[in-house]
């Protein structure tokens, strides 16, 4: 990448990554919760229907997953309930790029009280699933 990134002070960073699939392959994949663990191993590795509410096994313990309604204009957003009852707002898009091609963008927010370290940390983690997501839409499309 070549260039250092610098937390200090930082509210939200913006993270994407650019995918050779149509946009609507990929919102229709990412926003299914049960397609998840395949790609958000930072949010969880299994994530089960609970009483009509998606829940996931995370690094942070198990957490309640609600994504904003199925919609036209390709937000992900999702709301992450911590065990601690902090809820975690994840503002996400997936921006068409072209008719065969897509981003998604991914807000991080720093949370209060969130350390340099965890705010890299989570950011690290973000890159990582985006980079999954990547990989398994462009596998998928050349299989």
């Amino acid at each position: 990448m070549g260039t250092a990134e610098t937390y200090e002070n930082t509210h939200s960073l913006h993270l994407s990554t650019r995918i050779d699939r149509p946009a609507e392959d990929v919102y229709v994949f990412a926003s299914a919760p049960s397609n998840l663990p395949t790609w958000a191993a930072g949010l969880g590795s299994a994530v089960e229907q609970v009483d009509g509410r998606w829940i996931a096994d995370s690094p942070m313990g198990r957490v309640e997953v609600v994504f904003v309604p199925r919609n036209d204009f390709g937000v992900l957003d999702h709301d992450v309930t911590l065990p601690s009852g902090e809820v975690v707002h994840n503002p996400v898009r997936v921006i068409a790029d072209g008719a065969s091609a897509s981003e998604v963008l991914f807000t991080l927010r720093r949370r209060d009280g969130m350390t340099e370290e965890q705010f890299a940390r989570d950011a690290e983690m973000v890159r990582a699933d985006l980079a999954t997501l990547k990989r398994v839409m462009e596998e998928e499309a050349a299989a």
